[in-house]
Order: C-alpha cells, then sequence, then structure tokens
C-alpha cells in the first residue's frame, strides 16, 4: 500500500492524474472556452493561467492566439503541460512558483484561475494570499475569473463513498466535512494493478458570500458571481461558483 501527500505532493498528482485530469476534463475546456461569455476575452489578450496543471486550459487558450502563461508548483504538471503544448504546437511560457508568491505586478489582462485550485492552503490567510497575487497580476481593469465548486454547491454532493472507474482502475472518495464546514476532507483511494494507494485532501471551501468578501478585501470591484460558465445566476440550479471580478 502506497500514501501520498496531499496538494503540495508531486506523487499525489501523478498517481492520480488520470482520474483527475480525463481526456474528457481536456474536452470539456475546449467546449467552456467555444461557448462561455465569461470566457470570452479579446484577441491577443494576455492570460495567466494561475494554477495551470497539466494545461487543460492553456493549451487551448495557447491554440486560440492568445499570450498565455501557466503557473504552477507541480514539476510533474508543468513538465505534462509543456508536452501537450509542443505535441499542439503551442506557445505557452511555463513558469514553477507558488501561487502565493508568484509576481508579475500588472503583466495580465486575464487571470484565470480553474477547476477547484483556490483554497489548499492550510492557513486561510494565504489563500488571501493567492487572491492578492491575482489582483496585483492584472492591470487596471483587468479582470479575473475564479471557478470553484463553492460550499452551496458541496453540502448538496458530500454523499455516502463515490466510485469512479477508468478502465480496471478503480477510485473510491469518501469526504467529510471539517471545522463547521469551514473545510472539507477528501479521503482517496485507488486500487490499480493491485496495488492500492491512498491519498488524504484537506481545503477550505467557500460560499458565494465569503468568496465575493475575499475578492473584494483583496481590492477587487465589480465582483459577479455566477451559476456556471454559460453565465446563469448562482441558485438552486447552479453547476459552479464562478466568480469574476474585476483591477479597478
Amino acid at each position: 500500500m502506497t500514501h501520498t501527500g496531499g496538494f503540495q505532493d508531486d506523487d499525489f498528482w501523478t498517481e492520480f492524474h488520470d482520474f483527475l485530469f480525463s481526456e474528457q476534463r481536456h474536452a470539456q475546456a475546449e467546449q467552456v472556452l467555444d461557448t462561455s461569455p465569461l470566457l470570452s476575452f479579446p484577441a491577443g489578450a494576455r492570460v495567466l493561467d494561475l494554477c495551470c496543471g497539466p494545461g487543460v486550459f492553456t493549451v487551448p487558450l495557447a491554440r486560440r492566439g492568445f499570450d498565455v502563461t501557466g503557473v504552477d508548483l507541480s514539476p510533474a504538471m508543468l513538465e505534462r503541460a509543456r508536452k501537450r503544448t509542443a505535441d499542439a504546437g503551442a506557445e505557452v511560457t511555463y513558469v514553477r512558483a507558488d501561487a502565493r508568491a508568484y509576481e508579475a505586478p500588472g503583466g495580465f489582462d486575464v487571470v484565470l484561475n480553474m477547476f477547484t485550485s483556490f483554497g489548499y492552503f492550510e492557513d486561510p490567510a494565504d489563500n488571501a494570499r493567492v487572491l492578492r497575487a491575482m489582483y496585483t497580476a492584472l492591470r487596471p481593469g483587468g479582470t479575473l475569473v475564479l471557478d470553484l465548486a463553492g460550499k452551496e454547491l458541496l453540502a448538496r454532493r458530500v454523499t455516502p463513498p463515490k466510485v469512479v472507474r477508468r478502465g480496471d482502475d478503480v477510485l473510491v472518495q469518501t469526504d467529510t466535512v471539517l471545522d463547521d464546514w469551514a473545510r472539507l476532507r477528501s479521503d482517496w483511494v485507488l486500487v490499480r494493478g493491485g496495488r492500492v494507494t491512498r491519498a488524504t485532501l484537506v481545503w477550505f471551501v467557500y460560499s458565494a458570500v465569503e468568496l465575493r468578501w475575499m475578492a473584494q478585501e483583496a481590492g477587487f470591484g465589480r465582483v459577479e458571481v455566477f451559476g456556471g460558465f454559460d453565465g446563469r445566476p448562482y441558485d438552486e440550479n447552479a453547476e459552479r461558483l464562478v466568480l469574476r471580478a474585476v483591477r479597478e
């Protein structure tokens, strides 16, 4: 039996890569970029994909002609992103950096943080630092799009263990609410080829109201919240919590 660490552990991203970043997820990113009014940016816009992972959004953005920088802390994910970029014949600048500390003052028209890549740090002040880094990276008038599973959505999805099969591999995920809904713990068990790998992840979860307040505290103005990439309201029919905010 193998144990991996949490979000800061490269072994976690490698072991569970196929479940986290399936080809279906890559195809979903392509579709979202083609159809979402929230991801419609001016031609040639400078885009920062913060916590870019293996380039799920980074690569298709570059293929659409945007000037894209992908930032991630995981060497393994950056290596996959670079390979995918080369295979697509695209050009992307990749940087290995901690999301709390990445500095590019006023360097971007757009900052993206996608697929619940926010809230990973143990100290809530560090999560606030990430938002501030996003703010600093934007030029005045630049836009942040932050996408995650909101607390309201998670409340109706935290159920008995989820079982996901991918070929002969089986992943069992068990979620536990912590600290009066401040955080969520996910225990993952992957069975692959007779080998069992376990991982435990803990992260902060945010409601729309909490996330809006954090964005405003970071300096953002014109903060809007949507229930999906199609721009629907954040209500009982919401699929995601998508925050769009402008650096004024």
